[in-house]
């Protein structure tokens, strides 16, 4: 029998989008005005985080773009929409990566490893990124709401696949599937925070190696779940 991911989807139904959608406009209907808008997408992303939301100018967007403001409002209206835009690329690869690789090993415990290995590899990657999430998510109350469900809907999802090793006799019967993958879930975000944006050290004052923040979350969650002794 094939163990799931706990990260992966455990259903068909797509997570929300944390980006405003409503706040995107039609996508370019030639090539190089698609060019363009991804340019300065880009470019956008690149000023949000080296200046953070509240300072960052449109000015400073169509400078890195290497576009007149005039292309700029071809696109978009304001900052609020090309914020939204750069979510609307970013957030997969920040918030649900991909676990084919491993979805027919039998190994429940390989397969957590290599799911948090994948969710903090991504997070390691869009680290500036998440950090800007957090400073949006405290001034702006409709993004603070978009990113509470698309998290919820992982978190929903986690449950899920935790009742399923429950059934199977892998996880402990005794916890409650939603409120053990809300504190789970909780820590490994947290963490990654903590590591990857916060850039806290190891008890030496050293820099934490990656491998050992994979280790670390894996062998809590296989705890937390009691999970069986490996062979």
């Amino acid at each position: 029998m094939t163990t799931r991911t706990v990260h992966e989807e455990w259903d068909d139904q797509p997570a929300p989008s944390m980006a405003a959608t409503d706040l995107l406009r039609e996508p370019p209907a030639t090539p190089r005005g698609a060019r363009t808008r991804a340019a300065l997408v880009a470019a956008a992303r690149t000023v949000f985080e080296r200046s953070g939301y509240l300072d960052a100018r449109l000015t400073d967007i169509t400078k890195e773009a290497n576009c007149s403001t005039g292309s700029f409002y071809t696109y978009f209206d304001n900052k609020e929409q090309v914020f939204a835009a750069v979510l609307e690329v970013a957030q997969e690869d920040m918030m649900h990566p991909g676990m084919k690789r491993v979805q027919d090993t039998d190994d429940p415990y390989a397969v957590l490893e290599a799911s948090n290995r994948a969710y903090l590899e991504a997070y390691r990657r869009n680290a500036k990124l998440m950090g800007l999430l957090e400073q949006v998510a405290h001034i702006d109350p409709a993004f603070a709401d978009l990113r509470r469900q698309r998290a919820d809907a992982f978190i929903a999802r986690n449950a899920r696949g935790i009742a399923e090793l429950q059934a199977r006799g892998i996880a402990d019967k005794e916890l409650d599937p939603m409120l053990a993958s809300r504190a789970l879930s909780g820590m490994v975000s947290r963490l990654a925070y903590n590591v990857f944006v916060a850039s806290v050290n190891g008890t030496d004052g050293t820099p934490v190696d990656f491998d050992d923040v994979v280790f670390t979350t894996t062998r809590i969650w296989a705890n937390g779940l009691r999970f069986p002794e490996r062979s």
